[in-house]
């Protein structure tokens, strides 16, 4: 055979595919007959849809002789405007103000939700904007060891819980949200609290249930409201003396609702996180012993909001390991020996100095180091798994520390989830913090971490199932601005 015969050069190769190229085209120049049909579908639509939130609002207080107050029936939040069914009022958002307020008073309010058209996942925020001592009488002087800050936000007790109208005008109070003196509970509203419209405080915080739409928020007049409200209680005890005299406080409550459809409900509209520190990412627990773990991601992500008052929101992934309401149960291994920690260098204490540990936040077991050290210490009796703080005040590489519990410091709050994955501190930096000189203008993040002992996370373990290696201790956070 003539290999000749048989090869194509480049150029004759081109030529042919030219030559197809055009027969093609002439092929497209000739008249088809096949049968067709075309439907058109024409002015097309697309509507959002609307989420209106209603907040109907029964409140009042008892002063004794001095004052009663309530709300008139039908009040109501939405937005700016505020009134009653039939009479809106464009404004400021409803403020209600006490006067000469004096130990045994007290006040009630309930909060109902109308949520307009869209079922929606609730939160409930708030802030203590102002606890002022407004100078001193004579008799206070003799009872009050803080001249310089008011005491009405330490002495008010306050309690939110879940309520249900009882049909008769009052209400079945249900779980206990929160409660404590009304700077404590400010405290845990400004890191955000998730509301479950069963009423059930202790319902995780990823797809819980969610508060009905309803397709107006008034009925025959009448609050057209989901069955579940919240309810709060505040009083100054009796026991209170001189030292809250011309003191006065400011806040607000604050409720969201977000819309259920394409969302979990996990995404906290509370707070404005500014940083994320993560562990390093890797491959978690083998649970079916195939070798390899079920889920690859980072175990810890921590979220900070920095500011006068600082919040940092801890997540486990229960995926990689913890279980949590995916009923795995691994998380924590030890219950009696685990902690969550957050570990802060401040300006104040000298950035970068050796120890750098200068304020360790956490929550822990009741036998874990930190958290034992603190009830061992506690002025007010701190008992059981609470929060704490470590203060460092050495230098020059030398360690010296105080454990704290939580309940011991009026400016700090550490809470725990339900299904134990998710951790939060909040931390006012204003509030005389322990052995704190002034407020902080910066400070590192420097490492987030968690432990569970014995067989716990980033431990060897007789199950070989790879929790040795889990990373348990976040990167640092770089310095951030208060």
């Amino acid at each position: 055979m003539n290999d000749d015969k048989i090869g194509l050069s480049r150029r004759k190769m081109l030529v042919g595919l030219g030559a197809v190229g055009v027969a093609s085209a002439g092929a497209g120049l000739g008249t088809t007959a096949y049968f067709n049909d075309t439907e058109t579908f024409a002015n097309n639509e697309l509507t959002a849809g609307s989420l209106d939130l209603f907040v109907h609002v029964d409140y009042s207080e008892d002063q004794g002789s001095y004052a009663q107050y309530s709300t008139e029936p039908g009040t109501y939040v939405d937005g700016n405007v505020v009134g009653i069914e039939g009479q809106q009022i464009e404004g400021e958002p409803l403020s209600i103000q006490v006067s000469d307020l004096k130990p045994g008073d007290s006040g009630e309010g309930e909060f109902c939700f109308s949520i307009v058209d869209n079922p929606a996942y609730m939160w409930m925020c708030g802030e203590l904007t102002a606890n002022d001592e407004n100078g001193m009488t004579e008799p206070e002087m003799d009872d009050d060891e803080t001249p310089d800050t008011g005491d009405l936000a330490d002495a008010m007790e306050v309690t939110v819980s879940y309520c249900t109208p009882d049909g008769d005008g009052g209400n079945v109070i249900g779980d206990e949200i929160v409660s404590g003196s009304l700077a404590e509970v400010m405290l845990a509203l400004q890191a955000g609290v998730p509301l479950s419209s069963d009423g059930d405080a202790n319902a995780p915080l990823a797809d819980r249930p969610t508060f009905d739409g309803v397709t107006e928020a008034f009925t025959d007049g009448e609050p057209n409201v989901d069955e579940q409200c919240v309810c709060f209680t505040w009083e100054v005890p009796t026991s209170v003396e001189n030292e809250i005299q011309t003191d006065s406080v400011m806040f607000d409550f604050e409720f969201y609702a977000v819309q259920a459809r394409h969302n979990d409900g996990a995404h906290n509209p509370c707070v404005e996180f500014d940083t994320v520190v993560t562990t390093d990412p890797g491959p978690g627990v083998d649970r079916d012993g195939d070798g390899q773990g079920d889920a690859t991601g980072s175990w810890i992500t921590a979220r900070v909001s920095s500011g006068p008052t600082t919040v940092v929101q801890v997540e486990l992934d229960g995926d990689v390991y913890g279980g949590g309401n995916s009923g795995l149960g691994e998380w924590p291994s030890n219950p009696n020996a685990y902690v969550v920690e957050a570990n802060f260098d401040v300006d104040t204490d000298g950035l970068g100095e050796s120890p750098n540990d200068d304020f360790r936040f956490g929550y822990g077991s009741a036998s874990s180091g930190a958290r034992s050290g603190g009830i061992a210490n506690s002025t007010s009796g701190a008992s059981g798994d609470g929060g704490y703080i470590r203060r460092n005040i050495g230098t020059g590489g030398n360690n010296n520390r105080t454990d704290t519990a939580a309940e011991d410091v009026p400016g700090f709050v550490a809470l725990e989830s339900a299904d134990q994955l998710t951790y939060t501190f909040v931390i006012d930096w204003t509030s005389g913090l322990p052995a704190l000189s002034s407020v902080p203008t910066q400070f590192v993040l420097s490492e987030v971490f968690a432990s569970d002992g014995g067989e716990g996370v980033a431990s060897p373990n007789s199950s070989n199932d790879g929790r040795a290696a889990i990373d348990n201790v976040t990167d640092a956070s770089g310095v951030i601005n208060v």
